[in-house]
C-alpha cells in the first residue's frame, strides 16, 4: 500500500470576494510560526531580560505588541505572550524554547490558528461592523492589541504600521477551524466596500 502523505493546506487557501473593489485589501498571513509564551513562577524578570538580550524586545506588560525583525511578542494576559515569527513555521516553537531556557513554557500553536491582514481607506468602516471596540487612531494606536469577539468568533486584534498612503493596517487572528466562519462574516461585510485580496506583504 503507498504511503500517505499529508499536506496542510492555509487556512484561507479558497479566499475569494463577493465583490471586488479597492475599498479594503486583505492578505491571509499563511506560514507565520506561532506559540504561546507563559511565564514561569518567579521568572517574570528573567524572562524579559532572556527575551530583551536575544530578540532586542521589551516585552510587553499590557496588551500591546513589540516587534523587532521578523519576531513580535503579542501580550495576550497575565504572564502571556504569543510569539509570532515571519516564516517561522512549526520548528519557531523549538527554536524559541531554546533562546528562552527554563524561564517560560513555550507551546507550538502555528496550525492552531489563522491570521488576517485588513487594510484600507475603508478598513475601520469595515471592522466597526463586527469589532465592539473604537478603532480610531486616537483610541487604537499603532502597537496596540486586544482580545474581543466577531460575530461571536473569539478574535485578537493589533494594528500595524499605517500604509504609505496613510491607511490603516490590522491583523486578526482566529482559531484556525473558525477561519472559514471569519471570512464568511468579513466578505460579506466589505460587500459596500469592495474586496481586494493580495499576497502576503503586499497589503
Amino acid at each position: 500500500m503507498p504511503e500517505r502523505i499529508l499536506v496542510p493546506h492555509p487556512p484561507f487557501v479558497s479566499l475569494s470576494a463577493i465583490v471586488t473593489g479597492s475599498g479594503v485589501t486583505v492578505s491571509a498571513r499563511d506560514g507565520l510560526g506561532i506559540a504561546t509564551v507563559l511565564v514561569r513562577k518567579g521568572q517574570a524578570a528573567a524572562l524579559a531580560m532572556r527575551v530583551k538580550e536575544g530578540f532586542g524586545i521589551d516585552l510587553p506588560r499590557v496588551p500591546r505588541r513589540a516587534m523587532s525583525g521578523k519576531i513580535a511578542f503579542a501580550a495576550t494576559g497575565p504572564e502571556a505572550w504569543l510569539a509570532i515569527a515571519e516564516d517561522g513555521g512549526n520548528g519557531f516553537a523549538a527554536f524559541l524554547r531554546d533562546a528562552i531556557g527554563d524561564y517560560a513554557a513555550v507551546v507550538d500553536q502555528s496550525d492552531g490558528y489563522a491570521v488576517l491582514r485588513v487594510s484600507g481607506q475603508n478598513a475601520r468602516a469595515l471592522l466597526a461592523k463586527g469589532v465592539p471596540l473604537d478603532l480610531h487612531a486616537r483610541s487604537f494606536q499603532v502597537g496596540d492589541l486586544a482580545a474581543t469577539v466577531v460575530s461571536h468568533i473569539g478574535t485578537t486584534i493589533w494594528r500595524l504600521a499605517d500604509r504609505e498612503d496613510g491607511a490603516p493596517v490590522f491583523e486578526l487572528l482566529v482559531f484556525r477551524s473558525l477561519a472559514e466562519s471569519f471570512w464568511h462574516w468579513l466578505n460579506e461585510s466589505a460587500a459596500e466596500f469592495g474586496l481586494t485580496i493580495v499576497e502576503a506583504g503586499q497589503s
